[in-house]
């Protein structure tokens, strides 16, 4: 069970990393929003380039932050049935999801996504939209996302199941604060 937690480890810190990365790209699409709705309505200038930019980042974000959120556990849950079970069996249930529902979605999305991203790279696809962008870093951003939930999706796969078999303590739980929050504070929560 050792090696299959550190590679566990592993994969929670590549997410955590990417997921404290790609948080900023929030800031820049506030950003961008804003120029762009100041020169449309002040300048009565637009773009659709600036418009295409906020949904890749958009999508960029909901993408590549999909497995730092499974890692804090702030994903959407029906708690409604599962909260009046035992623990135990709370964990069993996490661990049927994950290998019946949550990895093969992924996999397969991942799977059927590769291809449409090798078009429009081969391709040099571009928005249909006068002066749109090019597609492939917004269809790159697919397959790259669900890689990442995929390893989320393993990595919390072998924490259930080393917590039923007793190796390590139940550690998991919802986060009472918002994860943006605790950054601003200095990322443990405390302010400095």
């Amino acid at each position: 069970m050792n090696p299959l937690l550190k590679i566990s480890r592993a994969i929670d810190a590549l997410n955590e990393t990417i997921g404290r990365a790609v948080i900023w790209l929030v800031l820049v699409m506030v950003l961008v929003s804003a120029v762009n709705a100041m020169a449309r309505y002040a300048l009565n200038m637009s773009s659709n380039a600036w418009l295409e930019l906020q949904w890749y980042l958009f999508a960029g974000v909901f993408l590549l932050c999909s497995g730092y959120t499974f890692l804090h556990n702030e994903h959407i849950r029906i708690d409604v049935v599962a909260s009046r079970f035992t623990r135990r069996t709370q964990l069993w249930i996490d661990v049927f999801g994950t290998v019946f529902f949550l990895l093969p979605m992924a996999i397969i999305i991942l799977w059927l996504s590769w291809p449409i991203f090798i078009n429009a790279w081969v391709s040099n696809e571009m928005s249909s939209n006068a002066g749109g962008l090019i597609r492939w870093p917004a269809r790159l951003l697919v397959p790259v996302g669900f890689f990442l939930l995929t390893l989320q999706g393993i990595s919390e796969l072998i924490k259930r199941i080393a917590i039923l078999r007793g190796v390590i303590p139940d550690t998991i739980e919802k986060h009472e604060s918002p994860v943006a929050e605790q950054l601003l504070k200095g990322g443990d929560g405390a302010a400095q």
